[in-house]
């Protein structure tokens, strides 16, 4: 038997997941700014991967850490540099979700801000026991081509 509360509480759990898939990608920013590699590695599954066209792919928390620790991240952050998730858009199947969205890459020139990296990103996120984690992330410069822009198909 169902009761009058059920679809309230189904779109109550909706509303907190999504709002916890939003937290967790926008933590990454602050993590990779601070070079927090083992911090932006907790974000996903153990086995999870994120790959940045032009960089290569990382596979499982070490490698991920890795992209922070690597040289071209601290030379970003001898800079100065800020790492800005946009808005995303959450497509939720139960334990599963997708969120599409850009970042973008700000870095100092000595004596200005400019766009250094603009990119299309698509997070693929499961709930785990200790919370919801990436297991994998794509992400792509916006220049003009259709494998980047093909990232936010489903929005």
């Amino acid at each position: 038997m169902t009761t009058p509360l059920e679809p309230l509480e189904a779109r109550l759990q909706a509303l907190e997941d999504k709002e916890a898939i939003r937290t967790l990608i926008a933590r990454y920013g602050p993590l990779a700014d601070r070079g927090d590699a083992e911090g932006v590695a907790q974000l996903w599954s153990e086995d999870g991967s994120y790959a940045i066209a032009g960089f290569g792919e990382a596979r499982g928390r070490a490698e991920i850490a890795s992209f922070i620790t690597g040289a071209t991240h601290k030379q970003l952050m001898a800079d100065g540099c800020g790492h800005i998730m946009g808005p995303v858009a959450i497509e939720l199947k139960g334990d599963i979700a997708t969120a599409r969205g850009h970042s973008m890459v700000i870095r100092w020139t000595g004596s200005s801000f400019e766009v250094a990296r603009m990119a299309a990103n698509c997070w693929h996120l499961k709930r785990l026991p200790e919370g919801w984690r990436v297991t994998h992330r794509d992400n792509a410069q916006l220049k003009g081509e259709d494998a980047a822009r093909a990232l936010f198909a489903g929005v």
